[in-house]
């Protein structure tokens, strides 16, 4: 029996995820209800085929975007839904059952009793995670905590998460980025600019090879153009903001 919430839904982005997003539906709708599903102009058919779950699922709503706008165009048009549905907080997990939905539960218990935090699942990776992939999120991660003169980031990659609704929207609708790839690290730096305070737990990560039915969209060359085009916009918003950063230090408000 899943737990139900009126302030907290489970928000799932998916591009041609292949048949693995039927499992990981099943699997978010186990441990939570409701659950969203935003399909960002697949053309897997996914989109009929979790449109046919929903029908048979109060718990499950499917909301088809008729072009590929980019992970976080999705979650942003997940968030204006959710907050004219009356939510205050999405947790985000990936399409591809990679995310762990048995911790579903513990995360939105978190952030129930921390409303105003973030809270960021930091990957227990197992054998099959690439060393490559493991390797290059140091880096990433490094960047984030300076950016946030180490705030409390413990994954900025990592996309299973909590956010508050309106924050969230807030930090989007200021600036033109975080539409595509650079969502989930860009989206953690720039609240904890705006105070929102990393909370991190815990979560193991699978990685599937395309036997076991595992997609992959991440392009080694282009996402990491990307991230680090990332970076230097938040290098530059960081050297603006650092004496607030130092002050709200000193205060001891991180």
């Amino acid at each position: 029996m899943s737990a139900a919430s009126t302030t907290h839904l489970v928000l799932i982005p998916s591009y041609n995820p292949g048949t693995k997003v039927y499992e990981t539906v099943r699997a978010a709708r186990q441990y939570w209800t409701p659950v969203w599903v935003v399909v960002d102009g697949s053309t897997d058919g996914s989109a009929e085929g979790l449109l046919a779950m929903a029908a048979q699922d109060a718990g499950l709503r499917v909301i088809v975007l008729p072009r590929n706008q980019g992970k976080g165009a999705a979650v942003l048009h997940g968030l204006d839904e959710a907050a004219a549905a009356g939510f205050s907080h999405v947790l985000t997990m990936d399409s591809d059952g990679q995310h762990p939905p048995e911790r579903i539960p513990a995360f939105m218990a978190e952030s129930s009793s921390q409303p105003a935090a973030m809270i960021l699942g930091v990957p227990v990776f197992d054998a099959s995670a690439p060393a490559l992939r493991v390797q290059g999120r140091r880096l990433s991660n490094l960047w984030a905590n300076l950016e946030t003169l180490w705030a409390g980031i413990g994954d900025s990659l990592f996309g299973f998460r909590v956010y508050p609704i309106e924050p969230l929207r807030r930090v989007m609708r200021d600036q033109p980025w975080m539409r595509h790839f650079d969502f989930d690290p860009e989206a953690a730096v720039r609240l904890c600019w705006r105070g929102v305070r990393p909370v991190n737990l815990p979560a193991p990560v699978r990685y599937y090879r395309a036997d076991e039915g595992g997609v992959s969209h991440f392009r080694y060359l282009r996402d990491n153009v990307l991230l680090t085009w990332m970076h230097t916009r938040l290098l530059a918003g960081f050297v603006l903001r650092l004496p607030v950063l130092l002050a709200r230090r000193a205060r001891g408000r991180f």
